[in-house]
This record gives C-alpha cells, sequence and structure tokens, in this order.
C-alpha cells in the first residue's frame, strides 16, 4: 500500500457531506482501531502521523486522533468501536484487518471508514464495487490473497520434504476465515500437499494452537502457520520461534 494513496483516501472521507458531524467539536477526531499495541506498530504510527502532515493535519493542532487497540483481546473490539461512535469521531480507520473494517460498518452507517484489507473487499461484501463502494465505506485492496501461492512455494523451497501446511485463521470473523481457508486449499490441491486448519482469536489461543500442532504431529513434523488479518503478527512470530516451527504473516 502505497502512504499517499491511503492519505488521500483519509482527506477524501473526511470530507464526506454527513449530517452527523455537524454535532463533532472543533478539532475533528480520527478514529484509529488495530489490532496489537502501538509498541508492535511503532514505525508504522511514524508513517501515519507523517502522512497526515503532509496533507495539513498535525495531531494536536487542528485534528486529534483516538487510539485504540485491542492487543489481542479481540471480545473488546465491539465496546472500542461503541466508545468511538459515542465520541462522534470525524473518521475511523482500520488499517490491516478486514474483520474491523466489517465490525465498524456494522457499528455506524454515518460515520466514514477507511480500511486496508488482503481480503478482495467487493467479494466479501464489506463494499458494493471498486469503482463505487457506496455507503460510508471505502479503502484499499492490498492483494494479499493473490498471493498464496506464492507463500506455498516460499515455504516449499525452505523445507521440500514437507508435505503438510498449517493454516491459522481467525473464527470470529466467519467471512475472512472461510475465505482464506478456501484459497489456501485450492493452492495445496494444485501442489499437491495437504493442509490443516487451526483456529485462535487471542495471544493466547495462538500459542495453544501451535503446542496443538506439535503434539499432533510432532516436532519435526509441524509445519506452516499463516494467520488471517486479526492476528498481530508479533504473536505468531513469537509462539512459532518458541515451538521451533517455520512460519509465514502478513500483518
Amino acid at each position: 500500500m502505497k502512504r499517499r494513496a491511503f492519505m488521500t483516501l483519509l482527506g477524501a472521507a473526511a470530507a464526506w457531506p454527513l449530517a452527523a458531524r455537524a454535532q463533532q467539536p472543533a478539532m475533528p477526531a480520527i478514529g484509529f482501531l488495530r489490532v496489537g499495541s502501538p509498541e508492535s506498530v511503532a514505525h508504522l504510527l511514524i508513517a501515519f502521523r507523517a502522512g497526515l502532515r503532509e496533507e495539513g493535519f498535525v495531531e494536536g493542532q487542528n485534528i486529534a486522533i483516538e487510539y485504540r487497540w485491542t492487543e489481542g483481546q479481540d471480545d473488546r473490539l465491539a465496546k472500542l468501536l461503541d466508545d468511538l461512535v459515542q465520541r462522534q469521531v470525524a473518521l475511523i480507520v482500520t488499517p490491516g484487518s478486514t474483520a474491523f473494517a466489517f465490525a465498524a460498518k456494522a457499528a455506524t452507517k454515518t460515520i466514514p471508514i477507511v480500511f486496508t484489507s488482503g481480503i478482495d473487499p467487493v467479494k466479501s461484501g464489506l463494499v458494493a464495487s471498486f469503482n463505487k463502494p457506496g455507503g460510508n465505506v471505502t479503502g484499499i485492496y492490498q492483494l494479499a490473497n493473490d498471493l498464496t501461492a506464492k507463500r506455498f512455494e516460499l515455504l516449499h523451497e525452505l523445507v521440500p520434504s514437507v508435505t503438510v501446511f498449517a493454516v491459522l485463521v481467525n473464527p470470529t470473523n466467519a467471512i475472512v476465515a472461510e475465505t482464506t481457508t478456501n484459497e489456501f486449499r485450492a493452492t495445496a490441491s494444485v501442489l499437491g500437499l495437504e493442509v490443516k486448519v487451526l483456529e485462535a482469536s487471542s495471544n493466547r489461543e495462538i500459542d495453544t494452537a501451535f503446542s496443538s500442532l506439535v503434539q499432533q504431529l510432532g516436532r519435526r513434523d509441524a509445519r506452516q502457520f499463516r494467520p488471517i488479518l486479526h492476528q498481530p503478527a508479533c504473536s505468531v512470530y513469537d509462539a512459532g520461534e518458541s515451538h521451533r516451527i517455520p512460519a509465514i504473516f502478513f500483518d
């Protein structure tokens, strides 16, 4: 994703003529909703603020940013969104999570929402079309799932004797989990590989999933995890390193 394209979307969304914004405070606020914690994506926050400055928005001077983090606890999502809606933010940004974009869309029909997604937003039903997304939702499609075959190929080069791979999905977002699972099963079928689907929706469950795989197959046969968008990459990295399992993911 190019930062300038994303910032252009932010500026356009902020200008949408929504009646609800008439009640907002003098300094508009952006609701920033993301998985993980500030420490895990510090470099991205620096780029985000820099991009805003390039467009004339300086945090604390003419715009406020309301940061909300799930910190590995997806059950906090509804409460965090409700808080942002109650605060009447001018815009909700959900970078890196299709599931959060869906949740935000369900939480408000008036506040503009800008997302980044690795899942096709049209096929998943997040937007009506690429040209005319409709409603109060727009964003950038990162084409992440289109790289499914390449991920398999990279891991197959690292461990060529491996024929069994594991895919880690978040069951709390059925649409994204189903799309990801289908993509990997289709690719595995073409490559003659086997896929085991495991589920996790929190840091603790990620570690449990890795432990379960090791117990099922044995450490020497444990295979790759590819997390769905909900999972903080740092959690998967830590679990993979702890259990000595080759892993590939994106965040």
